[in-house]
């Protein structure tokens, strides 16, 4: 569980430079996946100070859901077409992770990916 926390810790800190540290606007899709990202820091944070093994009941539909919409995301940027507003288009990459090619939405999907293995790990345990 202090794995999990620690992705979750850093993909939020991560969105967080990417707005307030380089001044991107986070587009609508960008807003769900914060909501869905930001609670599993407390969610698997509580969980991994009081070892709680059912955290899973919590996280697996909160990062699946992340999973969904960061999937959506990344879909929209490589088929193009779509537009959301808010903060700009979703389509629009505005930051790409030069050694790998990932765009912000990837590393997202990367994130949520990790936290749902991670979530059901705890569930076949339990």
């Amino acid at each position: 569980m202090v794995s999990a926390t620690a992705v979750a810790v850093v993909a939020t800190a991560c969105s967080l430079y990417l707005s307030l540290g380089m001044g991107l606007t986070p587009c609508d899709l960008c807003w769900y996946q914060r909501i869905l990202m930001y609670p599993l820091v407390v969610v698997f944070g509580v969980a991994a100070v009081e070892r709680r093994g059912t955290v899973y009941r919590t996280a697996l539909v909160l990062a699946s859901g992340g999973v969904a919409v960061a999937g959506y995301h990344s879909w929209l940027q490589i088929a193009g077409g779509g537009a959301c507003s808010f903060g700009g288009g979703c389509t629009a990459v505005q930051f790409r992770l030069e050694p790998l090619g990932l765009t912000v939405p990837n590393l997202a999907l990367l994130a949520f990916a990790i936290l749902v293995a991670f979530s059901l790990a705890l569930w076949l345990r339990d």
